[in-house]
């Protein structure tokens, strides 16, 4: 399996992540079977702080329920697990944490190797979503402001020009506002590498409006782990947009 050249197809994709701390292994085998049913792309997995040591036994659950490919989504170095299919290897190009930019990575680096997990270098974009949120506490990091789409531009391009191959914005877990389509469509409009849009998609509509400004993966979190209409929903409007 080679996450990347799915990455780069031309439809819209939907990725579900998943929070391993919050969801019991019921919880966990309804959200997989539901994101079957409801033609979810991905599962990342992962979170801003895990407390509890069961990343690789959420990632088998998942697994055990679905043919879906789940890919880590890492707070820190320490959330690895071998038994993913993929990792997105996060530098927080909207940040000045040398430790979100290179330093966790350093440390993360052999054990990615010997596992053998496919790496995905993601430029990951913190946008200002209304409130603080814990991926802007726990990485010491500012988001870029709602409306400066122009320094968000400039920073996606920086990413691209240093070789990362995916540009992830994120207004974070729990965001009161989404990444504004404006900022989307111009970001869009300045990289040539696919687009993740991720936090406070909460409805199909929000959905469509973020495929239309440029999106090519949306990322939705766990809300709808307990709601198939929901799930469903999404990829309805998923699949809707692509045809």
């Amino acid at each position: 399996m080679r996450i990347p050249e799915q990455f780069y197809r031309k439809q819209k994709q939907l990725a579900v992540l998943v929070d391993p701390d919050k969801l019991s292994d019921k919880q966990l085998e309804e959200t997989a079977r539901n994101a079957q049913k409801a033609g979810v792309d991905y599962i990342f997995a992962g979170g801003s702080l895990l407390i509890n040591d069961n990343l690789y036994q959420s990632i088998r659950i998942v697994k055990d329920n679905c043919d879906i490919p789940v890919i880590i989504f890492p707070g820190n170095n320490y959330q690895l697990a071998s038994n993913a299919d993929a990792i997105l290897f996060l530098s927080l190009i909207s940040g000045r944490n040398p430790d979100m930019l290179i330093g966790m990575h350093v440390i993360a680096a052999p054990y990615i190797k010997l596992s053998d997990i496919e790496t995905v270098p993601t430029g990951y974009m913190l946008i200002d979503s209304g409130k603080p949120t814990s991926v802007t506490y726990m990485s010491n990091s500012f988001p870029i402001p709602r409306d400066k789409k122009d320094i968000a531009a400039c920073t996606a391009m920086a990413g691209e020009m240093l070789g990362l191959k995916i540009i992830y914005m994120d207004a974070g877990s729990g965001a009161e506002r989404s990444v504004p389509v404006e900022m989307i469509r111009f970001v869009k409009d300045s990289v040539g590498i696919p687009m993740m849009i991720g936090g406070g998609i909460r409805t199909p509509e929000q959905l469509r409006a973020k495929y239309e400004a440029g999106a090519d993966i949306a990322v939705i979190g766990t809300r709808f782990e307990n709601n198939l209409d929901g799930m469903l929903s999404f990829g309805e409007a998923k699949t809707a947009f692509n045809h």
